[in-house]
């Protein structure tokens, strides 16, 4: 009977393991933004996740290879992660935070406590 309810247990766990939500692995890894300007690379780093730009389709623009644009970004709730956004195009650090749904990854910089807020929608790069 115990070897019964130990069985049935360690199978409801490794039941529960496969419907886990999104890990900050899940989010690692490259993806193109939505209207084909840049792709982020998403590595560990601090404990968290950073977001390298790792390609560019226009290579005179502000955005530049290798400069990190996203920091320290730490799970803060299921498939959510919160840190520090940088915006080449105006040189400035803002509150981010990434959220995945499925296959998309959505990022948003805020300012002000979160009163104008810019958001991107990403893809997994292929």
């Amino acid at each position: 009977m115990i070897r019964r309810c130990l069985h049935l247990l360690l199978a409801a766990a490794a039941a529960a393991l496969l419907t886990a939500p999104a890990s900050a692995n899940d989010a690692q890894g490259v993806w193109q933004r939505s209207d084909g300007a840049a792709r982020v690379q998403f590595s560990p780093c601090s404990g968290g996740l950073c977001g390298t730009v790792v390609w560019v389709k226009d290579p005179n623009g502000p955005g530049k290879v290798g400069q990190q644009v996203f920091f320290g970004m730490a799970p803060s709730g299921p498939n959510k992660w919160t840190g520090s956004a940088f915006n080449p195009a105006d040189g400035k650090t803002y509150d981010g935070s990434m959220v995945i749904d499925g296959a998309r990854l959505t990022t948003q910089g805020c300012a002000f406590g979160g009163m104008i807020c810019k958001t991107y929608y990403w893809a997994r790069a292929h």
